[in-house]
């Protein structure tokens, strides 16, 4: 039974925008008990996926003024956590980003009751961009950290 859904958001020909996907890939080959992983490049339907889940973790690229390759875990209910993702939007490179279905989601009454954002600090998201070192080191932690929040051992 699956007891976590991980989600990675982002385009993979985005440079840093692509560690969503990349975290996810890895948590999948990891094959971890009670986890299911899915690839997302654009979060308008993350309000349905989501839905009827009861715990989520949703991996994205984030544009704080971290350091990059910093990691930051947001809770989607926690409004400490809201204060602090950028302009509001929460840790997505997108125009309708995570921050946005995490509302439309609350809206429609689909928002899990349990949904952490990691996102990964990124510096070049430009289309055909390459992976940013800071980002590319930063994708075991990020991965370690997934394992962490759903009690696996890494």
């Amino acid at each position: 039974m699956t007891e976590v859904l991980v989600i990675g958001v982002g385009s993979p020909d985005a440079g840093d925008d692509a560690v969503g996907a990349l975290v996810a890939e890895a948590v999948a080959n990891r094959a971890l008990p009670g986890v299911e992983v899915a690839l997302h490049e654009d979060p308008t339907d993350l309000a349905l996926l989501w839905r009827d889940r009861s715990r989520v973790i949703v991996v994205d690229a984030i544009r704080s003024g971290a350091a990059p390759g910093s990691i930051v875990l947001l809770d989607a209910d926690d409004e400490a956590d809201a204060t602090r993702w950028p302009s509001g939007r929460c840790c997505g490179t997108h125009d309708f980003g995570v921050a946005a279905a995490i509302g439309l989601s609350r809206a429609l009454g689909t928002l899990p009751a349990d949904l952490t954002v990691l996102g990964v600090e990124g510096v070049e998201f430009a289309p055909g961009a390459s992976l940013s070192d800071e980002v590319r080191d930063a994708v075991g932690a990020a991965t370690d950290e997934v394992a962490r929040l759903v009690g696996a051992t890494t």
